[in-house]
């Protein structure tokens, strides 16, 4: 049987992805929010502007919260993703996304998983933000339908469930 070796422009891709190492064959060239959507099948993490500017694409590398729409999804190999579906457990809500509902935090939705995970790189590093320390996590993220004042105020109900 003939060999031809590895495919060009392909690799072996093995991260651990909301809590569970896989591996699957990648692109070079494939960025991580379409890994994650097309390969991965968890379209919680949305395109927006396929330039890094809304934050419609933010998950959690490491538990820094980066645009997954600017990473390449072999800049992840051997690291731990975690995306808006690896944050509920034992079908209950995560904090965050319990206080987006419960504050009105989301309005149409697009926005909101990429405002959650970039929230929730916040409270790792810092489980008691002011306001002004929020504002500035989620100054990457755009939302279109408000003020951000419910959003704001959901990061701070969040904070404040886990305290």
């Amino acid at each position: 049987m003939f060999d031809p070796g590895p495919i060009p422009g392909k690799r072996l891709l093995r991260i651990r992805l909301n809590g569970r190492w896989r591996e699957d064959a990648v692109a070079d060239d494939q960025l991580l929010v379409d890994y994650l959507r097309d390969t991965a099948g968890l379209t919680g993490t949305k395109t927006g502007c396929d330039g890094g500017e809304c934050g419609a694409c933010t998950v959690l590398v490491d538990d820094e919260p980066i645009p997954s729409c600017l990473t390449l999804a072999a800049r992840c190999e051997g690291r731990s993703v975690e995306t808006i579906e690896g944050l509920a457990a034992g079908g209950r809500l995560h904090r965050l996304q319990q206080a987006f509902h419960e504050k009105l935090g989301a309005q149409c939705g697009f926005c909101t998983p990429g405002m959650i995970m970039a929230a929730e790189g916040l409270l790792r590093r810092q489980p008691d933000p002011s306001e002004a320390e929020i504002r500035a996590a989620l100054a990457g993220n755009l939302c279109r339908c408000t003020g951000y004042v419910k959003i704001v105020e959901s990061v701070r109900a969040a904070a404040a469930a886990d305290a």
